[in-house]
């Protein structure tokens, strides 16, 4: 008798502990699931094969934000054409994202025309107090905080990288796009340090797509004694066109980022991305967890890359000092 009691006991008790659990478990909120929008400057093709996203998508991961379990991405791609970001932009913030990525100074630009209310994180941004997206570096005021590109001794650098392996240089030809506000200053810092090293600038600007057949046929007829490409959405749509143009006619070239190189490129001093895109996803997680962009200091770069394209550099007959092999970050045979 005692032991039916016992065993009645523990089944009333076992199904009001369940029960109190359901309660429990119906009361308890349903996980937050973050909505981020990306505005992409490149083209539809899929996280793995752009570095940038997924180096962001991977910051992500590690901070503990996977999609379909508490994250959802919003990805609009520019496909190179920045007049496309405005209407992009608008679109993300009908969605009413927790926070908006915006790459690129005119993607942040029309994140910021878009929105005054959600949180912007701009990435690979070329001026962003100049252009006025933050007050300040260290105060930026309003809904834009994030990652700057702002390192001006980068460019006399490139000049100086690109004059160990070419070592007549005299004149280099400095492509880049004058319709992204952004780039403005780049190429006077530019200008800058050819001053400094004694090499005379040629300036050749695209705005768009349809710019660089017209441009690199001009520049056959007369051709560039070497080339630097200043690196913006436009000429990262667009690189396989300058880089075959330069293996072409056999033009030794320095690119802002490594994928030029790694797509065939001479060589690369510059940023590196992936670490600016993974810390990207530090900005988005403080905001998630209630910082105001207004208070979060926009970073500046501090991890830089030398990359060298050996079998680009033997089709141009060109011998890479071996001092300037030992310093490059990696070497592609």
């Amino acid at each position: 008798m005692g032991h039916e009691m016992n065993r009645r006991s523990f089944i009333g008790t076992l199904a009001g502990g369940l029960q109190a659990a359901s309660v429990a478990a119906e009361a308890q909120p349903a996980r937050k699931v973050w909505r981020i929008g990306f505005l992409n400057i490149g083209f539809r093709e899929g996280t793995g094969s752009d570095v940038r996203l997924a180096a962001f998508v991977q910051g992500l991961r590690e901070l503990g934000y996977v999609e379909g379990r508490n994250l959802m991405l919003e990805i609009r791609y520019a496909e190179g054409r920045t007049e496309r970001f405005r209407a992009l932009a608008v679109e993300l913030a009908g969605l009413n994202v927790d926070v908006l990525v915006a790459t690129s100074t005119p993607g942040a630009l029309a994140a910021k025309q878009a929105t005054t209310t959600i949180p912007i994180v701009m990435a690979a941004v070329g001026e962003p107090v100049e252009v006025g997206l933050v007050a300040s570096l260290a105060h930026p005021g309003g809904n834009v905080t994030g990652l700057s590109l702002i390192a001006p001794q980068l460019a006399a650098k490139r000049l100086d990288l690109l004059k160990q392996a070419v070592p007549k240089l005299s004149r280099v030809t400095v492509l880049w796009n004058s319709a992204n506000q952004g780039m403005r200053a780049r190429f006077d810092q530019t200008q800058g340090g050819a001053h400094l090293l004694g090499v005379a600038i040629h300036s050749v600007t695209v705005q768009g797509p349809d710019d660089f057949d017209p441009l690199f046929g001009a520049m056959t007829r007369d051709r560039p004694d070497s080339l630097l490409v200043l690196a913006d959405t436009v000429t990262i749509a667009n690189r396989q066109r300058t880089i075959e143009f330069a293996a072409r006619n056999r033009v030794p070239a320095i690119y802002e980022i490594r994928a030029f190189v790694d797509d065939g490129g001479l060589m690369s001093y510059g940023i590196d991305m992936s670490d600016h895109y993974r810390r990207a996803a530090l900005y988005v997680d403080k905001i998630l967890k209630g910082a105001r962009p207004a208070d979060l200091p926009v970073e500046q770069p501090t991890k830089f890359e030398l990359i060298i394209n050996l079998k680009t550099a033997r089709a141009l007959g060109l011998t890479i000092p071996p001092s300037l092999l030992q310093r490059a970050d990696q070497v592609i045979e």
